[in-house]
């Protein structure tokens, strides 16, 4: 595989970035949906249209500066609202909620495992043109690294990532009352623990032993 540009780098990574994000959000909205909860599909959030869900900081602007940098990439879309009174059972049906979003990335993660074979095998062949087999192996790593790096990112347990809302779920009623008082903390303990090195470690684990097994799945690895 050669070396890209920075230029080649964001052709590669736009489509996988914008629909691991985009599908992520939709995925949230239609299990609220489906649980009683309507409030994401009147505001037209329930789409793969990712016009409805980018987010310019999180979807444009940190996803690109990671990329330049070389750091591992990784952003956010707007959130899609969600009203627990609506659920039968709100705690319950919040942690389903949640849950769906990196579950929809896990499953998008093994799709680019599927597209990054298929390119592989098209390059080693030689029966692809115009770089398309190379084209689609990069894109299916890169497919792979920013699904999985937002499923283990959102199922960390701090508020308000998806993972606080499952640990939510099981606590008493006043301890989970507690627990999401740190929601207007979350960002900011997010970027300490980036900045503290804390963030890349914690990630770098389930990241990798999850690429192995994926990448083991299709036979890249």
């Amino acid at each position: 595989m050669i070396e890209l540009s920075i230029m080649q780098k964001i052709a590669i990574w736009t489509i996988p970035v914008l629909l691991a994000i985009t599908l992520h959000e939709a995925a949230h909205g239609w299990v609220a949906s489906k649980l009683g909860d309507k409030t994401a599909e009147m505001l037209g959030r329930v789409t793969l249209n990712p016009l409805k869900h980018i987010d310019l900081v999180g979807t444009v602007i940190v996803p690109i500066a990671l990329l330049v940098l070389g750091g591992f990439v990784f952003g956010w879309a707007k959130a899609v609202p969600v009203n627990a009174r609506n659920f039968k059972n709100p705690a319950r049906d919040m942690a389903w909620v949640a849950v769906a979003g990196p579950l929809s990335n896990l499953l998008m993660a093994i799709g680019w495992a599927i597209v990054a074979k298929i390119g592989y095998d098209l390059s080693a062949g030689g029966t692809s043109p115009d770089n398309i087999g190379q084209f689609l192996a990069y894109s299916g790593m890169a497919g792979i690294a920013i699904n999985l790096v937002l499923l283990v990112l959102n199922m960390i347990p701090i508020p308000p990532l998806d993972g606080s809302r499952v640990v939510s779920a099981f606590l008493p009623s006043g301890l989970s009352y507690t627990y999401n008082r740190l929601e207007p903390y979350g960002l900011f303990i997010l970027l300490g623990m980036m900045f503290l090195g804390v963030l890349g470690p914690i990630i770098s684990g389930p990241y990798q032993a999850l690429q192995g097994y994926l990448l083991q799945l299709v036979g890249l690895h």
